[in-house]
């Protein structure tokens, strides 16, 4: 049993985040952890390996682990990121369910609840988007969830506003099981800063670009130097799979790359606290997306 600094004793644990595509699991962790560690945007399966967010809360450590959203898998990357999911819910001491609650049980989410008689780990029912729907369509919805799979509790949260999130935090905080934190206590996440670098860059990516571009995109941070003026010089390839994806992702004489590398730059400088000169490439690769060493880069299982 380890003691913190008071005298209180510790908690930590693994806390897997399952939800449908676009149901708002990243939005979630960003609001428990109080920052961005997972990026956000409006193009679903944007997750792909398990991102975990370190949300400190008293004297307990609730490690986030940020499942790829789960769906009907079409190709041989979807299929590892689904794999991914289900098994970082296995692994975790507790499962958080997230529905969103406009949507209610249906599609993807209705695969969810009956996927989830295979998981053994104590699993938490968490409505998001609640603010946009009457309550009693949140009555009806929780007791529809709740005859289906026995959950421990349910918690009403709207991820964006952050309502209902010191409840779920209080909760999660309580039933971890007592113990020695896994991280460092600064520690926000477990991605090395490059691979974060990478994902934020990735965002940008598609929030600018997020009708127009195929999601087997990839970001890769291939250089990282740190000068002597304390600034960081950052050199990072964005791989798309034909030349016309490249020629998008450039825009009219660079001006699309420009302003994505200076998004990127700005919140990647935010979050190192340092000066960040960042230098973006665009390469084709064809057909990454059957390729295992890029699959073993992002945290993923080959499916063969």
């Amino acid at each position: 049993m380890t003691a913190d600094m008071s005298g209180e004793k510790t908690r930590s644990g693994f806390v897997a985040l399952i939800g449908a595509p676009n149901a708002g699991k990243s939005t979630l962790i960003n609001q428990l952890v109080g920052t961005k560690v997972s990026i956000v945007t409006h193009k679903v399966q944007t997750t792909r390996a398990l991102v975990r967010g370190i949300a400190t809360h008293g004297t307990a450590q609730i490690v986030l682990v940020d499942t790829p959203g789960i769906f009907k898998p079409k190709r041989r990357l979807d299929t590892a990121m689904v794999t991914t999911a289900w098994g970082g819910a296995k692994d975790a001491n507790l499962v958080l369910v997230l529905i969103d609650a406009e949507r209610g049980i249906r599609g993807d989410a209705d695969v969810i609840l009956d996927k989830l008689a295979d998981v053994r780990q104590p699993k938490v029912l968490v409505l998001n988007k609640v603010d946009r729907v009457k309550p009693e369509t949140l009555l009806t919805l929780t007791k529809a969830a709740n005859e289906r799979v026995a959950f421990e509790r349910t918690f009403m949260v709207s991820a964006l506003t952050g309502s209902g999130c010191k409840d779920l935090l209080d909760y999660l905080a309580e039933v971890l099981p007592a113990g020695p934190w896994f991280y460092p206590e600064d520690q926000i996440s477990d991605l090395p800063m490059r691979q974060l670098a990478a994902e934020i860059t990735r965002e940008k990516l598609y929030l600018r670009l997020h009708q127009e571009l195929p999601y087997s995109s990839h970001v890769e941070t291939e250089k990282w130097e740190e000068k002597k003026d304390g600034s960081v010089r950052i050199e990072q390839v964005i791989y798309v799979e034909r030349d016309s994806q490249k020629k998008i992702v450039l825009g009219h004489k660079g001006e699309t790359i420009r302003a994505i590398g200076e998004a990127a730059r700005k919140e990647i400088g935010e979050i190192l606290e340092q000066k960040t000169h960042l230098f973006l490439f665009v390469k084709v690769r064809e057909n990454w997306g059957d390729d295992p060493e890029r699959y073993r880069e992002m945290g993923l299982d080959f499916p063969h």
